[in-house]
C-alpha cells in the first residue's frame, strides 16, 4: 500500500487516539475525513488489530465520514454528527461551493464539515454537532439568497450529484483493461496514467497495472472522477467479459 509522509503522520495520530480510547475507556472521534483517509485508517487499524472502530457521516453511503474509536461496540448514535437543513427558493440556484464558502466565512475548517447535498430549494449539510447551534444562529443568507432552516428527515435526502451507469466489454478484469475502457485511452497511455500514480483502487493509489478488480471496487481516476465496478455480467460468445460501471457525476 502506498504510504505518503502525510499518511504516516495520520497513522501516528491513530496510534495516539487508540491509546487514549483504551486508557480512558471512552470513544474517541476524529473530524470528517475523506474516502482516501478512511481507507488508510481502516488498513492501519486492521494492521494493529484494533477492531472497535466505525465510520459515520450522518447517513448511509456518505462520502466524508467521522472516524470513531470505541472501547466497546461502535454505535452510530454516539457520533457527534448533526444535519442542518437549509431551505431557499427553487428559482435561486445555489451550489455546493456556495454553502461551503458560507461555512468557511464563519471560520469553520473543512474537516468540521461532512457531505453537502444540494437540490433545487434545499440543502442538507452534515457538521460536527458542536457547531450546529453556531451555524444556525449566524447564517441567514447564502450569498444574496435568503435561507431558512427546516426539520431533517433521513428518508428524504437530496440526491446530490447522482450517478450514471455504463457498460463495457473487456478482455479481462485487469486494472489497465478497465481503466482503458472507462477513459477511452490506448493501452500504452493507460499504463502511463497508472504508473504516474493517477489511479487509485479503493482510494489507495496503485501502480500495479495487472491488479485484478472485483465487484464493488472503487476506482478514482485523476481528472476523470470516481467510478465503481458495479457488476460483472458474464462473458460474451467471444469469451470477453461484460461489466457495468457507475460514474459519480
Amino acid at each position: 500500500m502506498f504510504i505518503s509522509d502525510r499518511d504516516k503522520l495520520f497513522c501516528s495520530k491513530l496510534d495516539d487516539a487508540v491509546e487514549l480510547c483504551l486508557t480512558r475507556q471512552k470513544p474517541y472521534f476524529f473530524s470528517f475525513i475523506s474516502e482516501r483517509k478512511q481507507a488508510v485508517a481502516e488498513n492501519y487499524l486492521k494492521s494493529i488489530y484494533f477492531e472497535n472502530y466505525a465510520f459515520y457521516g450522518g447517513y448511509e453511503n456518505s462520502e466524508r465520514k467521522v472516524l470513531g474509536l470505541f472501547f466497546n461496540e461502535p454505535c452510530n448514535d454516539d457520533f457527534p454528527v448533526s444535519p442542518i437543513v437549509f431551505r431557499f427558493r427553487k428559482c435561486d440556484k445555489l451550489s455546493h461551493r456556495d454553502f461551503l464558502g458560507a461555512l468557511m466565512s464563519l471560520g469553520i475548517v473543512r474537516e468540521a464539515v461532512g457531505d453537502i447535498l444540494v437540490e433545487d430549494g434545499r440543502c442538507v449539510v452534515f457538521v460536527k454537532t458542536e457547531l450546529e447551534n453556531y451555524i444556525t444562529s449566524q447564517i441567514f443568507k447564502i450569498g444574496n439568497v435568503s435561507v431558512k432552516f427546516d426539520e431533517f428527515k433521513a428518508s428524504d435526502l437530496p440526491q446530490g450529484r447522482g450517478v450514471e451507469e455504463f457498460s463495457f466489454i473487456v478482455s479481462s478484469l485487469r486494472l489497465d483493461n478497465i481503466v482503458a475502457a472507462i477513459t477511452g485511452l490506448s493501452r500504452e497511455k493507460t499504463k502511463a496514467l497508472i504508473l504516474s500514480g493517477c489511479v487509485s483502487v479503493n482510494f489507495i493509489p496503485t501502480q500495479n497495472v495487472s491488479q485484478t478488480l472485483k465487484n464493488d471496487t472503487t476506482l478514482t481516476i485523476r481528472g476523470r472522477g470516481k467510478f465503481i465496478l458495479n457488476d460483472i455480467m458474464g462473458k460474451t460468445k467471444k469469451d470477453r467479459i461484460r461489466i457495468s460501471v457507475l460514474h459519480y457525476r
